[in-house]
């Protein structure tokens, strides 16, 4: 393909994914550059093009072929009913690498104890399609309406219950709610068109994309570790050292000694590295990782 006819057209998630999604991006080897107000991104690969749209938007844009493959949350593919390629889950979101739900809640003082209690009464989500079927595939006669937002605040005055994303729960503890059941668990998926899925060439590159963003993802997690240690304390150490595969070590000069290398969880490095002191180690560089590809 020719840099002025790219290969791919990539539907990335405006608003709140936006910045997560462009760091990711970048990890994986891709800078995304936009300017304040563009939808229209500039990639540094010829054979990629794309736009910027809502997340809400990317599955159904995907589904229709205007874009080849998206960045999307699966609620939003179940809410639009896409009939989609889901390519890889990619877990992240704008603040952390959780997964989300869609969480049905009323006030803590409501006497709602289950969902079926929600019978004749009014129920306001962003999520509008997949909160009915919830509700039909249970034979609860709720009254769904959509919320443009700030749906926190819409109990108990306007609408007796709510169905609202939460990573945490913090936002809705603070609005003093309380959950009475979960609709979906969700994360961010890379999907893909179908007939962009079945054209080899495009898969390659969509595979292509899946399989960095997810090394990016993997890295964000780990470290590199490299030391210098004693020969004579190598099984000692390997015992306890948690490695992907067993370590890479190395002669150094003196026979007495070796290069050790290995990737770990960053979370265990702070009790790592003092019982790689007490061995003997010297020399124990951390270093942070773009990607870990298995």
């Amino acid at each position: 393909m020719s840099a002025s006819t790219p290969l791919l057209m990539l539907g990335l998630p405006k608003g709140s994914l936006e910045d997560s999604t462009k760091a990711l991006f970048a990890k994986a080897g891709w800078k995304i550059a936009t300017s304040s107000r563009s939808y229209k991104p500039s990639i540094d690969d010829p054979e990629l093009d794309g736009r910027f749209v809502r997340a809400q938007e990317v599955a159904r844009y995907v589904a229709h072929g205007f874009f080849d493959c998206g960045l999307t949350g699966w609620d939003w593919v179940q809410e639009n009913n896409a009939d989609v390629v889901e390519v890889c889950d990619l877990v992240y979101s704008r603040a952390s690498t959780l997964k989300s739900r869609w969480v049905l809640c009323v006030p803590e003082s409501s006497p709602v104890k289950t969902a079926a209690d929600l019978a004749g009464k009014r129920v306001a989500t962003e999520l509008m399609e997949t909160t009915k079927r919830w509700f039909a595939e249970r034979n609860i006669p709720a009254i769904v309406e959509f919320s443009w937002g700030a749906t926190e605040v819409k109990v108990p005055d306007l609408v007796d219950a709510i169905v609202d994303i939460t990573e945490t729960g913090n936002s809705i503890r603070a609005n003093k709610l309380r959950i009475v059941d979960t609709l979906l668990e969700t994360n961010t998926k890379l999907i893909a068109n179908k007939n962009s899925w079945a054209d080899p060439a495009k898969r390659r590159k969509i595979e292509t994309i899946a399989l960095l963003l997810r090394g990016a993802l993997e890295a964000g997690s780990k470290v590199g570790l490299k030391m210098n240690l004693p020969r004579a304390a190598l099984d000692a150490v390997t015992a306890k050292l948690p490695a992907l595969r067993n370590p890479t070590i190395s002669p150094l000069s003196n026979p007495e000694w070796i290069a050790l290398e290995t990737i770990i969880d960053e979370s265990v490095v702070r009790e790592i590295i003092p019982a790689l002191k007490a061995h003997g180690a010297e020399g124990i560089v951390e270093y942070p990782l773009n990607k870990v590809v298995y």
